[in-house]
């Protein structure tokens, strides 16, 4: 909700909010950013839906029986959505570049937004997570930028349909793989978004998109891949450092040299994606990849928060079985054993990915690898709680490899700091809870002490 204040409110309209988090006392600083703004923050009990005239925007997670909705619809005020609003903005730009997809939509957001930025294209981008290139002692949560051409750069989310209201001219889908939904309704959705577009940006290396392209008319489809001869950009000579990689993308049989200064090979994915929304826009392929060499990446995205005592904490997003494997992957590619603390985004998609996740962590984990869970991340509404991180961890026991559910996110901490022995690295997973990243640099003190 944040991004999408900043973009309503430079485009002239006052706004004001409310968040749960606010009244529970959680992510001062985001609140405090917001005041500075000239934003106004209410309690969420209907004291600041003051008259008809207003329009109330929700995101997802804003039930029928939160206070706020209840006193507008008394009001008479109009009710939208979070995603309705932002694709009424972004439908309203000549050139609306959606990037959808499982995995890797922030990142290959932030990515475009900068290499349009860097090129002097001046887009608006709309990132569902903080842009660190964008960032700026004035913009510490860099999720928007807003431009004053006619580009307009978003991240479309899948996960409560709304993709259904964006009409991209470029549309991006980086992959499909198990996450909010059944694969059958993401094919449906994700299928209509492409069919939309001007120009469809497809991986090869994923089943799902490679089905795509290969069904999508000639000239309204590029690709890309990391094997695959027949792509429209392909990636080979990949070099993997613990801070970045390297390779070489190939258009036409013309190479071109590619440094990122993020990690893993689903970043070089991910640049790959970047690269062919923005060639669909016209920006060179040389002049692009020299764009994303000082590119910084995505909060929380594989994010090194520290290292004491010879063991680094990282800080990372990953939340569904394809990240999960990707993350692995990558810090698998270099020395140390992995201390895994995973909090479930929810207790729904830990019912709906159960079996996912059991396969995941039992294959990626390596022997000496330990995984610890909390409960799954909980604010506030109803829930079915018929599965639990112990379901998950029990799971993962059964199949050889050490995983532990601890209820209390603080039990967690307190066991991964009893087993750390120098030489380890501490990785902390999990969406939808600002609060973990706090939790990170909790656990670099504990280290420290």
């Amino acid at each position: 909700m944040l991004p999408l204040a900043l973009i309503v409110q430079a485009a002239g309209y006052a706004v004001a909010g409310s968040d749960r988090a606010l009244d529970q006392g959680r992510t001062a600083a985001k609140f405090d950013f917001l005041r500075a703004r000239g934003i106004a923050l209410f309690p969420q009990d209907g004291s600041g839906v003051t008259g008809s005239g207003l329009v109330l925007v929700t995101s997802a997670a804003v039930e029928e029986t939160v206070p706020d909705v209840q006193a507008a619809r008394r009001l008479g005020a109009r009710l939208t959505t979070r995603a309705e609003l932002l694709a009424e903005l972004f439908n309203r730009s000549a050139c609306g570049i959606g990037v959808a997809g499982t995995s890797g939509k922030s990142t290959t957001t932030g990515m475009i937004g900068w290499i349009l930025h860097r090129v002097g294209r001046d887009p608006t981008v709309m990132n569902g997570a903080v842009m660190k290139s964008f960032v700026t002692p004035e913009l510490p949560f860099a999720s928007a930028v807003v431009g004053r051409s006619d580009l307009f750069v978003a991240e479309v989310d899948e996960s409560d349909g709304s993709i259904a209201h964006y009409r991209p001219r470029v549309a991006v889908l980086n992959n499909i793989a198990l996450d909010h939904k059944s694969l059958d309704e993401l094919r449906r959705l994700f299928g209509a978004f492409v069919a939309k577009a001007a120009v469809a940006v497809l991986n090869l290396d994923n089943g799902e998109t490679a089905r795509m392209a290969a069904d999508a008319p000639a000239g309204r489809v590029m690709t890309y891949s990391l094997t695959d001869p027949a792509a429209t950009l392909r990636a080979d000579d990949v070099v993997p450092a613990p801070d970045g990689v390297s390779f070489t993308v190939h258009e036409g049989g013309v190479p071109v040299p590619v440094r990122l200064r993020v990690p893993g090979r689903h970043n070089v994915a991910n640049a790959l994606a970047a690269l062919c929304a923005v060639r669909a826009v016209g920006v060179p392929l040389a002049e692009a990849a020299r764009a994303l060499a000082d590119f910084d990446g995505i909060r929380r995205r594989l994010e090194v928060v520290g290292t004491v005592n010879g063991v680094t904490v990282i800080d990372d997003f990953a939340h569904n079985p394809d990240k999960i494997a990707a993350t692995l992957a990558t810090l698998h590619g270099f020395a140390g054993r992995l201390l895994i603390m995973f909090q479930p985004h929810g207790f729904g998609p830990l019912r709906l990915m159960k079996d996912a996740f059991i396969e995941t962590f039992a294959r990626d984990m390596e022997d000496e690898d330990v995984l610890v869970m909390p409960d799954p991340v909980y604010f506030g509404g109803t829930v079915d709680r018929s599965v639990s991180s112990a379901d998950i961890t029990s799971g993962i026991a059964a199949l050889g490899r050490r995983a532990f559910a601890l209820a209390e996110r603080t039990a967690c901490g307190a066991k991964l700091l009893d087993l750390v022995r120098p030489g380890d690295r501490i990785l902390v997973m999990g969406a939808r809870d600002d609060t973990l990243s706090q939790f990170a640099e909790e656990l670099l003190a504990g280290l420290a002490r």
